[in-house]
């Protein structure tokens, strides 16, 4: 056995970039191994930087085994061009050389037996590399020079030793070999490399790299944790940024900079958006107050002889002069004002077929006035705070930080004067945009926020564009998941087809034959009944197709939650809309299954059920349940029937007082007389001769499938 250390060595690697790239190449590797018969009880370690690729295997066989393969022929016997064919590929020069089997079905048959002698390890190596290379998958890549390589960044050297020697092969013209280099300014080398210790005992002394992102992340993060607990303040954990800097520096050194007190004043997410995402730095706050401090956490590549205070500085001076545009942007937004900043809506186009942001923003406001009262918000703060939910998309601030959509709108509509709960529905509005994200608990917000996803889903849903596959550019399942959440986290009772209804007459009747075809244009009041018909055979088309969209977004929340899908498919089949009452019924459905008086419900609801199923494709008959009481003769029928009669009325109760419980507890009454039926001393014969008894008995099964059908349509329950 002998180890391998592999290292593609280039210019700068784009940190989002990296830790793919060595999970990419890990695997590579050890396919490549696999296909080239090295594999075995292998030790493989990945790492990744700015500047490198690398894998290092452990227990690699130095030459791969022998191997025997077997072609199976045709018959013995079989036309001379088939044994010709069978003899080109299996490399013989005689049929001689094959060998004769027997089978005892299909009988005498040629097979050619081939030895393939095993390899050494380097000649698999010198082979396999350059194919992983220049078959390497980025994001974006560059071809540089005279050849035909593409690589994310222009690749340098190539470091491939085996058992401490070189593997040659090169790429490109450029040659492998055993040298690397360091850090620019500390260590650049280069440095020639034997193995793995050395390598990484090289360049982590005298060429000053921390070849591994874990390393590299723990030093940033405990060494920013360090130098605020030193400066008495409070590190603002931001883990994305804390990956990004980690694939940013080869050897991270912590510098704990200031700013100007001053520009505190601007909004806490300016400031750290700022620092964020042009500069990379850390938000800093004071444990006191909780607010943001005056100070940054900026994380360098090198080691300042001065300790990182002129680092520090120069970095304050390009904080500042981001800072700066930030005041210039929200003096002039607070100048200009919301209620100003709406009209201009109409330049930004939400979508051809649906018009503007502005046009939307007139549905939104339509549809939240017509939901508040549904989820306990007053209509005029509703539509009001609806008015103003998209006018900061054209502020000078939401312009340069798109990021701050509605969080800006909070802070200018609170500088206007609007009311809280309309500032906080304009930031809220987008919610959820993500699975670990909040839903707005306000009444005033979850209007807005389910009236804006509504009316884009309906209106994507009019102009067919719907998602497809795994293509869904306007992110529709998120709006509809997110609908979905609103509605359950804050036990919304919402019935969603009409709430699907709704916002087609704000969009579809003022606009006319420009999204449905044959509906002419004009006011409402001024359409003929044929069209309004066509209108409303639209509108019943539209969100059927969407209601089944949701019940695939319930299905998916529910599953997440720990719920069956067809317990879900159950439920939904009763016509069900309300996604608090689905939920409860198939929490219920599912808890009640589980017991013993479930399980056995079910099973005579199955037997019951493929009676009925085949008496009816048998005779063509349907069974309407109605039984006559004077025909019921057998104990166990007559048991039964009092049984359902019982159960159908407790059951309607409960479900009219939305105790789904009760309604379940009910039916688990029919099931000893269920069982006796069916399977006791005096089971009852369904196809008795008399056709008056067999038909009423066909009636009692059908009475009893209709009173179980009442929480849930049993035929869609798996198993």
């Amino acid at each position: 056995m002998a180890d391998l250390l592999l290292e593609l060595f280039c210019e700068e690697i784009p940190a989002r970039m990296q830790a793919k790239a060595e999970a990419d190449l890990k695997k590579a590797v050890l396919d490549g191994f696999k296909a080239g018969g090295l594999s075995g009880e292998l030790k493989i370690a990945s790492m990744s930087g700015p500047r490198r690729l690398a894998v290092a295997v452990e227990g690699l066989p130095v030459r791969s085994a022998d191997v025997v393969e077997e072609r199976k022929g045709p018959k013995v016997g079989a036309p001379e061009k088939a044994v010709e064919g069978f003899m080109r590929g299996a490399g013989l020069s005689d049929i001689s050389e094959a060998e004769v089997r027997s089978d005892p079905k299909k009988g005498d048959f040629y097979v050619a037996t081939r030895s393939i002698p095993g390899r050494d390890a380097p000649e698999i190596i010198a082979e396999l590399v350059p194919e992983i290379v220049r078959g390497f998958h980025w994001p974006k890549s560059m071809r540089t020079g005279t050849g035909e390589l593409r690589w994310v960044r222009p690749l340098q050297r190539i470091l491939c030793v085996f058992d401490g020697k070189v593997v040659p092969f090169e790429i490109d013209g450029l040659a492998s070999g055993d040298l690397t280099e360091g850090h620019r300014v500390h260590g650049r080398g280069p440095f020639k490399v034997t193995g793995l210790d050395d390598y990484v005992s090289q360049l982590g002394g005298e060429g000053h790299v921390l070849l591994t992102r874990e390393d590299r992340r723990n030093k940033i993060e405990a060494g920013a944790k360090a130098v605020c607990e030193t400066a008495g303040l409070e590190l603002v954990e931001d883990k994305g940024l804390l990956e990004e800097v980690t694939g940013l520096a080869e050897w991270p050194v912590v510098i704990l900079g200031d700013m100007d007190p001053a520009y505190l004043s601007l909004p806490p997410e300016v400031i750290q958006l700022s620092m964020r995402t042009h500069q990379k730095y850390f938000s800093v706050r004071d444990p006191k107050t909780g607010n943001l401090a005056p100070h940054f956490v900026v994380v360098a590549n090198i080691e300042p002889a001065d300790g990182g205070k002129a680092v520090a500085a120069g970095n304050r001076k390009v904080l500042s002069a981001r800072l700066d545009d930030g005041v210039f942007f929200w003096e002039n937004d607070k100048k200009t004002g919301l209620e100003a900043m709406a009209p201009k809506l109409e330049a930004i186009k939400f979508k051809d077929e649906l018009g503007s942001i502005a046009d939307k923003v007139e549905r939104v406001a339509a549809l939240a006035r017509e939901l508040a009262p549904k989820v306990g918000a007053d209509r005029d703060i509703a539509e009001r705070a609806a008015r103003l939910c998209k006018a900061d998309l054209v502020s000078e601030m939401v312009y340069e930080f798109p990021e701050l959509q509605g969080v800006m709108g909070r802070y200018y509509a609170l500088e206007a004067g609007e009311d809280t709960s309309v500032a906080d529905a304009i930031r809220d509005h987008y919610k959820p945009q993500g699975p670990s994200d909040a839903v707005p608990n306000e009444p005033v917000a979850i209007a807005v926020a389910l009236a804006d996803k509504l009316d884009t889903l309906v209106g994507f849903w009019a102009i067919d564009e719907k998602p497809t596959g795994s293509k869904d550019p306007f992110a529709l399942r998120r709006a509809a998941l997110g609908v979905v959440r609103i509605v359950l986290e804050n036990e919304v009772r919402l019935p969603l087809d009409q709430a699907l209804r709704d916002p087609f007459f704000w969009m579809f009747a003022p606009r006319g034959s420009r999204l449905i075809e044959g509906f002419p244009p004009g006011p409402w009041k001024k359409q003929s009944e044929p069209a309004k018909r066509l209108f409303f055979e639209a509108v019943r088309r539209t969100t059927s197709d969407l209601l089944s969209f949701f019940a695939d977004r319930l299905k998916q929340y529910l599953r997440d939650q720990g719920q069956r899908h067809d317990l879900i498919d159950a439920v939904f089949a009763l016509g069900e809309d309300d996604l608090v009452l689905i939920t409860k019924r198939v929490e219920a459905l599912g808890v009640f299954l589980e017991t013993e008086d479930g399980a056995s419900l079910m099973a005579g609801y199955k037997r019951a059920a493929n009676i009925l199923k085949a008496e009816e494709k048998k005779d063509g008959a349907a069974f309407d349940g109605v039984v006559d009481e004077s025909l019921l003769d057998a104990k166990a029928e007559k048991a039964l029937f009092k049984a359902i009669t019982t159960a159908t009325n407790d059951a309607e109760a409960a479900l009219k007082a939305e105790d789904f419980a009760a309604a379940m507890s009910a039916l688990a009454g029919l099931r000893g007389p269920v069982d006796a039926f069916f399977d006791g001393p005096d089971s009852v014969m369904v196809n008795a001769e008399d056709a008056k008894v067999r038909a009423n008995r066909l009636n009692l099964l059908n009475m009893m499938r209709r009173a179980i059908g009442t929480v849930a349509d049993f035929s869609k329950i798996e198993g």
